[in-house]
């Protein structure tokens, strides 16, 4: 059995390996975790004591194959609740995290596994997150960053980066929602920001930092 702060750890170290596959410093996991560089290398001793993660002073650290599969059905359980939050009792897309944060830490297989069969197999969470499956298998698809997209490409929203309530609630704001449709009318060189048509109706013009945390996968 494990706490929930070490299962908290190992989820972040797997957050992060998704997006640099190489080792993970404890600077930036105390940054994730809003901690202490110090508390973190406790934390990683006692994990690599127990064989889930493989950590080395000024080298970073690792999941083992033990750590990962913990990590892997926590990111499961936790998508999976954040989908059932937003569909079947309608919280909004900004509300869910900090729930499926306390949610995320139930034992129960079976629970989640009938919560999977319940929501008929999502494949993506509100966020547009993958949901692994009880294998631990994810669904890959090609995404870019809006900001990497050029005129007159056209795109749909299928994921966010920046998963903050204040960013989600602008981009909700601004009609950016997973499944907007978009299509690259401008880019200012000044500052990097974009003028795009939202559902082949509406024109905004959005910054390059919106553009740089919103993804979209080309049509």
């Amino acid at each position: 059995m494990h706490t929930a702060t070490e299962e908290n750890y190992l989820k972040a170290i797997f957050q992060l390996s998704e997006n640099d596959p190489e080792t993970i410093s404890t600077n930036a996991l105390a940054a994730v975790l809003d901690t202490s560089a110090a508390s973190v290398t406790d934390m990683l001793k006692r994990l690599t004591d127990k064989g889930l993660t493989a950590y080395e002073r000024y080298k970073g650290v690792r999941l083992t194959a033990s750590g990962e599969q913990i990590a892997i059905q926590l990111v499961r359980k936790h998508r999976l609740w954040e989908t059932f939050l937003v569909e079947q009792l309608k919280f909004s897309w900004d509300e869910v995290h900090s729930i499926a944060e306390e949610l995320e830490h139930i034992q129960s297989t079976e629970l989640i596994n009938r919560l999977e069969l319940f929501l008929n197999f999502p494949k993506f969470d509100p966020h547009g997150d993958p949901i692994p499956d009880k294998d631990g298998k994810m669904e890959q698809r090609k995404q870019v960053f809006i900001s990497e997209l050029q005129v007159p490409q056209q795109a749909v929203v299928v994921g966010v980066f920046e998963h903050s309530p204040s960013f989600l609630q602008y981009v909700e704001q601004l009609g950016l929602t997973i499944g907007t449709e978009i299509a690259i009318l401008e880019k200012y060189p000044f500052d990097d920001s974009v003028r795009l048509l939202l559902n082949q109706t509406t024109e905004k013009v959005i910054s390059f930092k919106v553009c740089q945390n919103l993804y979209a996968k080309i049509l």
